[in-house]
């Protein structure tokens, strides 16, 4: 018997005010140009590895750019401070760097390609409690900025301080101050937006708008700061990452494991190399899920049923379709006035 699968307003009044969850397929929505699989194979066929580059990626058993650009850069820096001479190593962390900084370029799209898609995604976000995004691409962040010139008396908040530093008392960013609702964002594989110093400090790069993506990389370049963000491996190597980083694990312990009653599932294909977030939501309360499916796909269906059972425990499961109107990047339709 096939699963329904319903217009998300129908099932929309009961998950709001919780926890969404955004996977790939939301980004890929808004850009066809993030679906390229992943930074490295992306690298791969487009021709931007040289060969030691790759042998670093051979060496280390990984395809995580982050990892390898991070371990490089730390080489790197070791020498300097050592006033060792080793000319290869800084080469090879600026051939890493710049393959990692072509490889964004090419495909992250501009401010402008998607901003007239933000005031949906803004509307769709609000509606809820708790943003996680898979994603380290800046969809999100520009929803959030987007959100900014909206006097509405919502508010959405990464629990980064004007001091570009993660408080971990993040719970409080709940209370409302100024607003009347409020949003809370995280990313629990990290962030284009998010950065490590030498000393290991974490931060956010500020800059609204278009400006955003060109002022990432130009950190990038000043040598002064790796990306923070989990780009590839399988579920071992990441969680691994995750918790290398203070941000990272913080999210990971903290806040996959708060209170929540309800799940959405937005365009995350629940893939193995992922499962280590859902598990990490088990006992938490959780008593519904729903579940975002693209173009009716029931062996999806099928399958993500069985992925929350064995991950999450026994809860129900609530099929939507993904191109439903009020779903993502897909308005409302206009409400028609009586005559």
């Amino acid at each position: 018997m096939p699963y329904p699968i319903v217009p998300w307003m129908q099932i929309a009044p009961h998950y709001h005010r919780d926890t969404i969850l955004l996977g790939n397929g939301a980004s890929i929505a808004v850009s066809p140009d993030l679906d390229y699989g992943s930074l490295l194979a992306y690298a791969l066929r487009a021709g931007l590895l040289t060969d030691d580059v790759n042998q670093l990626f051979q060496f280390f058993r990984t395809s995580d750019f982050e990892l390898i650009l991070r371990l490089v850069w730390q080489a790197s820096n070791v020498n300097r401070s050592l006033q060792i001479p080793d000319n290869r190593t800084h080469q090879a962390y600026l051939r890493v760097r710049e393959c990692l900084i072509q490889a964004v370029r090419d495909v992250h799209p501009e401010y402008e390609q998607v901003s007239d898609q933000l005031p949906n995604m803004y509307q769709f976000l609000k509606r809820f409690d708790t943003v996680l995004s898979l994603n380290y691409d800046l969809l999100v962040y520009w929803t959030m900025t987007y959100g900014l010139d909206i006097r509405d008396g919502h508010l959405f908040k990464d629990c980064f301080r004007g001091n570009r530093m993660f408080d971990d008392a993040w719970w409080r960013f709940r209370d409302p101050l100024f607003e009347r609702t409020n949003t809370l964002v995280f990313y629990p594989h990290g962030s284009l937006a998010l950065c490590r110093n030498v000393v290991e400090q974490e931060f956010k790069i500020h800059n609204a708008g278009e400006g955003l993506l060109e002022a990432i990389l130009e950190q990038w370049r000043s040598e002064q700061v790796v990306p923070l963000f989990v780009s590839e491996g399988t579920m071992q190597q990441k969680v691994s990452s995750i918790q290398n980083s203070y941000y990272l694990s913080t999210v990971y312990r903290e806040v996959l494991t708060s209170r929540r009653s309800t799940l959405t599932l937005l365009g995350w294909g629940l893939g193995e190399h992922d499962r280590h977030i859902l598990k990490r939501m088990r006992g938490t309360g959780i008593q519904r899920v729903a579940v975002s499916v693209y173009r009716g796909s029931q062996v999806y269906c099928n399958y993500a049923y069985q992925v929350i059972q064995d991950d999450l425990g026994p809860v129900p499961v609530d099929f939507f379709d993904s191109e439903s109107p009020g779903c993502w990047i897909h308005p409302m339709p206009p409400v028609i006035p009586r005559v």
